[in-house]
């Protein structure tokens, strides 16, 4: 094999779920388009990873020193959002069914891992919620052990603050069967549960 496709075919394959095979058949896509198109593609990677910085609000990722959403004077001011990652976020913002500020923990806590509460720039949320006058936080973390830990220290750090700290509903997911569901998803089913309008 050519030393060149291999280099590329071994830097391709770097990428999560991207395997040698993948990654060859991306590699001998790439030399069936034009140069221009592929200077094109290579340029907007090398810019993205240069120019690409963090939200110092609310650590979404950004174009400038404020991301969109923190600018964007529609958005309700009043409410905070707290979730893992930025792939979350833009999971929620797909749904149009929020319209409020987000917090990006970039992890949650894990000793196993070495990600302590100091990892997850809390005091920046703690600070964000007591500057905007936030009334709730919206806990978005994920179900692990983790991701409850999380949110329980997060708790204890928000309800002096006074707001109201909420977590999204947990339970059985649509399409989902109940056979097949965890005991502890069962619970926060059963706990979430909702009434039936009459």
């Amino acid at each position: 094999m050519s030393k060149l496709l291999e280099n590329v075919v071994g830097e391709l394959s770097k990428l999560p779920g991207v395997g040698r095979r993948t990654a060859l058949r991306l590699a001998l896509h790439l030399l069936k388009q034009e140069v221009a198109d592929v200077d094109l593609f290579a340029g907007a990677i090398y810019q993205f990873r240069r120019d690409i910085c963090w939200c110092r609000q609310c650590r979404n990722l950004s174009d400038e020193e404020l991301c969109p959403i923190c600018t964007d004077p529609k958005r309700d001011r009043t409410t905070i959002c707290v979730v893992e990652q930025v792939g979350d976020l833009i999971s929620i913002e797909n749904t149009r069914q929020y319209n409020g500020l987000y917090h990006v923990l970039g992890g949650v806590i894990s000793p196993i891992q070495g990600i302590s509460p100091s990892d997850l720039h809390v005091d920046l949320l703690l600070d964000n919620v007591t500057r905007l006058g936030v009334k709730e936080v919206i806990l978005a973390l994920g179900t692990t052990i983790e991701g409850e830990t999380t949110s329980y220290y997060l708790t204890k750090k928000l309800q002096p603050l006074g707001v109201t700290v909420s977590v999204i509903s947990r339970g059985i997911g649509f399409g989902d069967e109940l056979e097949y569901a965890d005991e502890l998803t069962i619970t926060h089913a059963l706990k979430n549960r909702q009434a039936l309008s009459k």
